[in-house]
């Protein structure tokens, strides 16, 4: 038998970063955690502890500071720079990963338009990417976690098995609650990012507020159908969505009734619905799922 080194790669992980764009007296804010992970010849300092080969990763995390100083733009756009310049400047590395999550922040109120320089961030919501070169091959898999949405009605769950564990009533009538994380695989690079992803997430939306359910199922995969119809450039698009579950508060012993008004959340146990809605067409996805956790 022999030992041999396997799959590896090394960097700067969640590099905290907020640049404000002042080239107007209305400012922009951009805030991203990044993540730089490279891959290449990097046998000897595994085995032997040589050096050579390391582009340290705090120099990994200044590049990403210094490269914000040109501004970030789309977190596509920001993570195919960086992997441009550790493959195109190292002969070594070959290839890597470049993460990115962005939070949301929006204008506080004055007026329509909102204050020029004074920001509110208004929920968990958060924007990702995840860009992958292996030699020359590249991929994007971009995507949303944290996006909170509930239907008060127009939700139903009935016609399941039972047997003698299943307590759980039928219902015509519940609210239907979760956190959407989405992840989509883009088929070129060639993308204005920033204007898919919003187009993305209202199609998700509309398709999420549209859909009279009979399941969460079936509500997660009208989201992703209505995606792909819309942008035939994302190949597949994953989702991995927690049933919130909203159970009926009993006031009978306080003398009162409840049609429908008063609710507990229960934070867990939950229920964890998770899918893949793709093209049968779609080229083969390579190594771009390799390193994104938490979806089947």
């Amino acid at each position: 038998m022999t030992i041999v080194l396997g799959a590896n790669q090394y960097g700067k992980a969640e590099c905290r970063l907020v640049r404000i764009d002042r080239e107007t007296p209305r400012h922009r804010i951009t805030d991203v955690s990044v993540t730089s992970q490279l891959r290449g010849d990097l046998d000897a300092v595994h085995i032997e502890g040589d050096n050579a080969h390391v582009v340290a990763t705090d120099t990994q995390k200044n590049t990403v500071y210094a490269f914000a100083r040109d501004g970030i733009g789309a977190i596509e756009n920001f993570a195919l720079r960086l992997g441009a310049h550790f493959t195109g400047n190292f002969d070594w590395i070959t290839g890597g990963r470049w993460g990115i999550e962005q939070y949301q922040w929006s204008r506080i109120a004055n007026g329509e338009d909102g204050y020029d320089h004074s920001f509110v961030k208004a929920s968990d919501e958060k924007r990702n990417t995840i860009v992958t070169v292996d030699g020359d091959d590249i991929s994007i898999v971009s995507g949303i976690s944290d996006l909170v949405v509930l239907n008060s009605t127009a939700s139903e769950f009935w016609g399941y098995p039972n047997d003698r564990y299943t307590t759980l009533k039928e219902t015509t009538d519940r609210i239907l609650a979760t956190s959407v994380s989405a992840r989509w695989r883009y088929l070129t690079t060639e993308l204005d990012f920033d204007k898919t992803f919003d187009d993305v997430r209202s199609i998700m939306l509309d398709a999420f507020a549209s859909t009279h359910s009979l399941a969460l199922q079936q509500s997660l995969f009208q989201m992703g159908k209505q995606v792909l119809e819309a942008h035939p450039e994302i190949g597949e698009i994953k989702f991995s969505m927690p049933n919130i579950h909203h159970f009926l508060v009993d006031l009978e012993p306080f003398g009162l009734d409840n049609p429908g008004e008063v609710f507990y959340v229960a934070d867990r146990p939950y229920g964890l619905i998770e899918a893949t809605v793709e093209r049968d067409d779609a080229p083969d996805a390579g190594r771009a799922w390799d390193t994104v956790p938490g979806f089947c």
